[in-house]
């Protein structure tokens, strides 16, 4: 018997998001480690997040947890948690290195500025919102954005017209 063994042992990590370090992306794990992509990868709907306070340390195998990748991590669970069309609608996570973030929906072009704290309040008040999203109410298709950011309130930005009339 030779006594050259190995023993490997595998674990599973469940990926949350895929994680910009400027243009290079990475996945991240529920455990908050980034994860390279390999070339060869077929990257499903996960949301992104980019913008995050501490580019620096988006690097494979490392572990970022800093307050503004929780933050994200918050809103992809209140979504989940809330309505699973809006999860799987989230395309882009703009932390605005530690400024209001900024949520993009795949199909909607109206971006929802989300801002900080209380995830599942917000995510409900989007939920409220959703169908008139999804059918295209014209005051939110004319919009220049969806403002979460106030407790009670859902502001809609309407898009101003200017021009000549005649």
């Amino acid at each position: 018997e030779n006594g050259n063994k190995a023993k490997i042992i595998l674990s599973e990590k469940k990926i949350m998001a895929v994680i910009l370090n400027n243009a290079d992306p990475y996945f991240l794990t529920e455990e908050f480690q980034v994860l390279p992509i390999f070339s060869d990868t077929k990257l499903t709907d996960l949301p992104v997040i980019r913008n995050s306070i501490d580019n620096d340390q988006i690097k494979p195998l490392n572990f970022i947890r800093n307050s503004d990748v929780v933050d994200a991590f918050k809103i992809i669970d209140a979504a989940k948690e809330t309505n699973m069309n809006i999860y799987k609608r989230i395309s882009e996570i703009d932390l605005r290195k530690g400024s209001d973030i900024v949520l993009n929906l795949s199909g909607i072009k109206t971006p929802i500025v989300f801002g900080r704290g209380e995830e599942a309040r917000k995510m409900i008040y989007l939920e409220i919102m959703w169908d008139g999203i999804l059918e295209g109410n014209s005051l939110i298709q004319q919009s220049d954005y969806i403002d979460l950011r106030f407790a009670n309130e859902v502001y809609v930005k309407e898009t101003e017209i200017t021009g000549l009339n005649e």
